[in-house]
Order: C-alpha cells, then structure tokens, then sequence
C-alpha cells in the first residue's frame, strides 16, 4: 500500500467516525482511477481489529448505476463489527443514506484465488457453502454521494455500512431459479416493496462470479468463510429510527432488523 493510499484511507475513516461528510475528497488524494480507489479501499483494513467479514456489491442493477453515475458494480468490504443476526437493533445515527436493502448472500466455502482467465456461474456457486437472506444498511461519507463517481465511492468502501445476515436458508436453494425468485419487504410504514433475484446483474451467482473476477483482477482471493452480499433485489427503501423491518425470501427465510429511536450504536 503506498503512502497515498493509506492517507486517502485515513481520511475517509475520520470521516466515518466522527460522523462527517463531504461533497469530495481534497484535490491531493482524491482517487480517479478503479485501481488508485480500490487500493485505498484495502487499507480501511488497518482500522479494523477483526479478520474480514465478507463483501458487499453495489449499483447491481442499470437504474443503481444509472442513480450514482457509474458505469458498472461496484465491491466494498463488509467489516465484523458492522455484521450483525437477525432482529438486530441498528443505529442510524449519522447514516445520511437512510435506506434499507433485500440481498441474497452467500458464504463462500472453498478459496476463489487470483488467475487469468475468468470465474463461471458454476464455478462460483460450487465453491459456496451456504445461502442467507440479508439486509444491508449502506452510508457513504460524501453528499450528495450521487455525485461522487465511481472512484471515491470505492474508495470509500463502495457506500458499505451495517449487515444484518438471516439464518442458512435451506440446501434446496440450489434447486430454485433464483433469478425468477421474489422478494418482498415490508418497511416500517407497512408499505410493501417487491423484487427479483434477476434485478442482481440478471442472477445473484453472476454478481458472485462478477466479484470474484473483480477481486481477482486486483490479486486478492476471495476468501473461504467469508460472506458476499449480491446486492439489493428491489428499489432501497427509506427507514427511520424506531422502525422494524422485514425482508421475506419466501422459501428460502426471513431477515428482520430494528433501528434505534436514541442513536446509540448497536
């Protein structure tokens, strides 16, 4: 990690623990390329003292890439201490965002190392050791983040905040056609949002197989026992303190999660 790097990375934390925010990062470390961004994503790392949990995937969808401006998807890292079970109080305090998301997650059983040529859908999907329903919570530390572009929103860990990881969902999922799987929410107004396994880049193991060629071009390893979130099956919805919600996976489960009304952290 070069100097750069890590400067760019601090600055971000910073930010992220005190709560602020920014229209863009300072002229002298602000990232313009993929490369330059994900390095500065890797050394949030550093700030952490558990092993990586997983990784998140944003703008999964043409309207998300279209709403933040990028051109494609986008890998963040989802931290331990941001990871929570179902039914989990979260604070939303300084979280600007305020949406919650339905994902499919996997846990990845078996390494997806660096190589040439690229991941398959079968090659993926056979190394996953377990299926859950999620529930993402993103933040970024840029507003308005529509406008950040593509290279500091990675930096910034590609918008990635709170997880809330359901119970393993039944071995049988293999067996289901989880692009044509419906997923519905009922937020904490009892409004019901409904969506698609094929809103996650067409099918949510081709947004696996995509990270794992992402990670791959980068020279890091997928990791066995780590957690991918594919990113959210319907438009994010706005949340509240003190609301419950529910995401239904149907046959597959059920994730719940609670915000606080007095901003402690979780």
């Amino acid at each position: 990690m070069t100097p750069r790097s890590r400067k760019i990375a601090a600055y971000l934390h910073q930010l992220r623990r005190d709560g602020g925010c920014i229209e863009e990062l300072p002229a002298d470390v602000r990232p313009t390329a993929r490369p330059d961004a994900y390095a500065a994503q890797a050394c949030l790392e550093a700030f952490s003292a558990h092993p990586l949990f997983g990784w998140k995937i944003a703008a999964t969808s043409r309207a998300g890439q279209e709403h933040i401006r990028v051109g494609g998807p986008l890998a963040g890292r989802l931290f331990a201490e941001n990871a929570f079970p179902c039914g989990t109080e979260i604070s939303l305090a300084g979280n600007r965002m305020r949406v919650a998301e339905g994902e499919f997650a996997f846990r990845i059983g078996q390494d997806l190392a660096p190589r040439p040529h690229a991941y398959t859908r079968e090659e993926v999907a056979a190394a996953v050791a377990a299926l859950y329903p999620a529930i993402e919570v993103p933040n970024s530390r840029f507003a308005p983040f529509e406008a950040a572009g593509e290279a500091q929103l990675i930096a910034d860990n590609a918008c990635a905040e709170y997880f809330v990881l359901g119970a393993r969902a039944p071995e049988h999922w293999r067996d289901i056609d989880l692009a044509g799987h419906a997923v519905s929410a009922m937020a904490g107004d009892g409004t019901l949002h409904r969506g698609l396994g094929r809103n996650v880049l067409g099918h949510p193991l081709d947004a696996l197989a995509w990270i794992a060629n992402e990670l791959s071009s980068l020279g890091v390893t997928l990791k066995a026992g780590q957690v991918v979130t594919t990113g959210t099956c319907f438009t994010p919805f706005g949340v509240r303190p003190g609301d419950r919600i529910s995401v239904d996976f149907g046959v597959l489960g059920r994730v719940e999660a609670r915000f606080a009304v007095d901003g402690a952290a979780p």
